[in-house]
């Protein structure tokens, strides 16, 4: 499917190396001050979790899902803050981080002197993103499974789903950040960002919505990795869950081939 999706984009002959070798450069240059940086992204939505999920939760009660199945207010929300976490972490990397490299430190023009080609430098970088989404998501489950909102084997289930969500928003993130012009453009993602947090059926459910807004939220990418992870952590996951995967996964690969070609028109200029 890639090779369909990225005709002549990049030979693939040693590619995976090359796109290691980007991710190796962002860990050999991480400072210290950085971990600091990765801890404090994984407590906003813990403290989401704790004061609507639990607090808030205390005054709701419990919540029908469209499956049929009965869940506490906490368990509801639990798996949207895991799929905002691992898109939070993926998105911090991919927007705000890679356009520092690519337009004011021109990282990738000193890059483009070896063989690795702007496909490889996406790749890279986008699996450097992970590994902070993946920190974030582990982490959040852990929280998930001792807060007794899901259990331990589904919570196994879901990690690989929240490294897709995280795959996805990430390849969307840098593709979107090779359009941005100046720092000051960040901020209608934020507010974009800000807005798939609230009204991606992570507070009420979707069917709460009128019938027009609820198609919009359905069509989402964050309310289809709600939808997923929500589905595999409450144990409600049906083959409709299949929807979902091949959302993520095509935003996933659209984003990447996205970003390499506007960085082969941005670097090669």
């Amino acid at each position: 499917m890639v090779s369909v999706v990225l005709p002549r984009l990049v030979s693939f002959e040693g590619a995976p190396r090359r796109s290691a070798s980007v991710t190796e450069r962002n860990l050999a240059a991480m400072r210290s001050a950085y971990w600091l940086v990765l801890v404090s992204g994984f407590f906003e939505p813990l403290l989401y979790l704790l004061s609507i999920g639990v607090g808030v939760g205390a005054l709701i009660g419990d919540i029908t899902l469209s499956s049929g199945e009965v869940v506490s207010y906490a368990a509801f929300v639990a798996p949207a803050m895991l799929a905002s976490s691992a898109m939070t972490g993926a998105l911090a990397e991919t927007t705000s981080n890679f356009f520092g490299k690519l337009k004011y430190m021109k990282l990738y023009d000193g890059i483009l002197n070896t063989p690795v080609q702007p496909f490889e430098i996406a790749l890279g970088e986008l699996a450097w993103a992970m590994l902070r989404g993946t920190l974030y998501s582990a982490a959040f489950l852990g929280i998930m499974v001792a807060m007794d909102l899901t259990s331990a084997g589904r919570a196994v289930a879901a990690f690989p789903a929240t490294v897709l969500v995280g795959f996805a928003f990430g390849a969307l993130g840098m593709a979107l950040s090779t359009y941005m012009r100046s720092w000051q453009d960040f901020d209608l993602m934020g507010a974009i960002q800000f807005t798939l947090f609230l009204f991606s059926g992570t507070f009420v459910p979707a069917d709460a919505y009128p019938m027009l807004l609820r198609w919009l939220v359905e069509v989402t990418p964050l309310y289809r990795a709600v939808d997923l992870v929500r589905g595999i952590s409450t144990g409600s996951a049906g083959w409709l869950r299949l929807v979902d995967v091949l959302y993520l996964l095509a935003a996933t690969i659209l984003g990447l081939a996205l970003a390499a070609r506007r960085m082969g028109r941005l670097l090669y200029r």
